[in-house]
């Protein structure tokens, strides 16, 4: 090859390449819809709130899951459950997975450079054999995004992909706060399984001082079967809350990831002051529902939201022509052991545009594919966001009634408790039957029971508002 043709030649590669260069510069659109944040599909504050201004539910959302759950033998527990629980732990594999395919993604945005080394021998017409050997860098079929489909697609993994992370710090929040929910429904377990056994002791002694008097004459046959009715339906009880706080345990090691460790299961009521969640009773009334926004899970659907407008950019991409590049540039020899000494240098160079003609609607199913589900994208955020504000409602609703419930059932139970010691000294009295003092103490169970239940609920709720509001992050 003589040095003119060689110098023409290179002179049209060049030409040839900063034409499409400035092809793609000049006519590269982004064919995707511009995106703008669907209007919050509810009520612009909760009603029933009892906390508000941005500051205070910023500082709630901020909060470290360590500082709200106070309680010494919780914090293990969490921390526990953040190293080996499966869920959070195949939510960060996810990550990793959504990151490596945003980097293919990139990847698409830039030539693959290869290297190759090729030989051929071919017969030729003169019956003698033909041989050429090359080797060098090869670029194959390297797209130009005029249209902007690759970077679309891109655009619709990063989202992905930080929809990925936004979906773990939502497992990370619900695991916190079911770990913490389970451990006060297995105190609540304690709690009953004592006070049922003080009552259990307490019905024994009942019947044990019924039978002699029965044994004497003194107490009728009636009171005596009404005493041991009372007496097996506490051990009834009692045998159902031992099912129950077992089943709770085997609840709270399924959530930690491994064997909870004897000395964390030692058998201290909540009650007796253990547990001492952060409380909200210090923050203003009027909570904006903007503060929604703060959950990972309505981030993540936004995100996904996102990811399926971009989408709709790669399948209009779709309609319009596609130009890539072919080449190579190396070295070419017909005797294999001269190539990298003396041989010659060779290129190739292959541009291509291809314009969809026919495609028997394929590109037009593709758009309204990408568009249909857009649209289901911006229907499963909205229903996000109005689970959300339920949940947080429902919290809020439960909390500004349990504290009052709280406190008339312990005014009942007090009340109960002086019913059942009055009906008791009646009866001794002779002035009442049996039946009315069986009557209080039945009662008096019964309300110490709810008052139990109704504080466990009240911290409970606390955990669930913490856990509404996006409380902690993955923190």
């Amino acid at each position: 090859m003589n040095a003119p043709f060689r110098s023409a030649t290179m002179n049209s590669i060049r030409t040839a390449c900063l034409a499409l260069c400035s092809l793609s510069l000049v006519a590269c659109v982004n064919l995707a819809p511009d995106y703008a944040p669907p209007a919050l599909p509810v009520a612009k504050q909760f009603e029933a709130s009892t906390l508000a201004e941005p500051a205070a539910s910023n500082a709630l959302q901020n909060l470290p899951a360590v500082a709200f759950f106070a309680d010494t033998r919780l914090k293990p527990l969490l921390e526990m459950a953040l190293q080996n629980n499966r869920d959070l732990r195949v939510a960060a594999l996810n990550i990793e997975v959504a990151q490596a395919q945003l980097g293919v993604r990139q990847a698409d945005l830039l030539p693959s450079v290869n290297v190759g080394l090729n030989g051929s021998r071919l017969t030729t017409a003169a019956g003698g054999i033909s041989s050429t050997y090359t080797t060098g860098l090869s670029v194959a079929a390297y797209e130009i995004d005029v249209f902007q489909r690759l970077r679309n697609l891109t655009e619709t993994a990063r989202a992905q992909y930080l929809a990925t992370e936004e979906a773990r710090k939502t497992v990370h929040i619900s695991l916190l706060a079911s770990v913490a929910s389970t451990y006060l429904a297995w105190q609540s377990d304690i709690a009953l399984l004592d006070l049922t056994q003080k009552t259990i002791g307490t019905r024994e002694a009942t019947v044990k001082l019924l039978q002699l008097r029965f044994d004497k004459g003194i107490s009728s046959l009636l009171d005596l079967r009404s005493a041991q009715s009372l007496l097996e339906s506490a051990r009834i009880t009692h045998a159902q809350l031992r099912r129950q706080k077992q089943l709770d345990e085997n609840a709270l090691t399924l959530l930690v990831g491994q064997t909870i460790p004897a000395s964390l299961l030692t058998e201290s009521s909540v009650l007796d002051g253990h547990f001492k969640p952060v409380t909200f009773d210090e923050l203003p009334v009027g909570l904006s529902s903007e503060v929604l926004l703060g959950r990972p899970d309505v981030a993540q659907s936004e995100l996904l939201l996102k990811a399926s407008n971009a989408n709709i950019g790669a399948a209009r991409a779709a309609f319009f022509p596609k130009i890539t590049l072919t080449g190579s540039l190396g070295l070419a020899s017909s005797d294999l052991t001269n190539l990298f000494r003396n041989g010659l240098t060779a290129w190739s160079f292959a541009p291509q545009i291809l314009q969809p003609i026919f495609d028997a609607g394929r590109n037009e199913s593709n758009l309204q594919i990408a568009q249909a589900n857009r649209s289901i994208a911006q229907a499963q955020y909205e229903k996000t966001v109005q689970s959300a504000f339920k949940e947080v409602s429902d919290a809020l609703i439960a909390r500004a009634t349990l504290k009052d419930q709280w406190s008339a059932q312990k005014a009942q139970t007090q009340a109960e408790q002086d019913r059942a010691q009055l009906s008791q000294l009646r009866y001794r009295q002779g002035v009442n039957s049996y039946l009315d003092a069986l009557d209080a103490e039945r009662s008096l169970f019964v309300s110490q029971q709810a008052l139990i239940q109704i504080q466990i609920q009240y911290a409970q709720n606390m955990v669930t508002l913490y856990r509404g509001l996006g409380g902690g992050g993955s923190r």
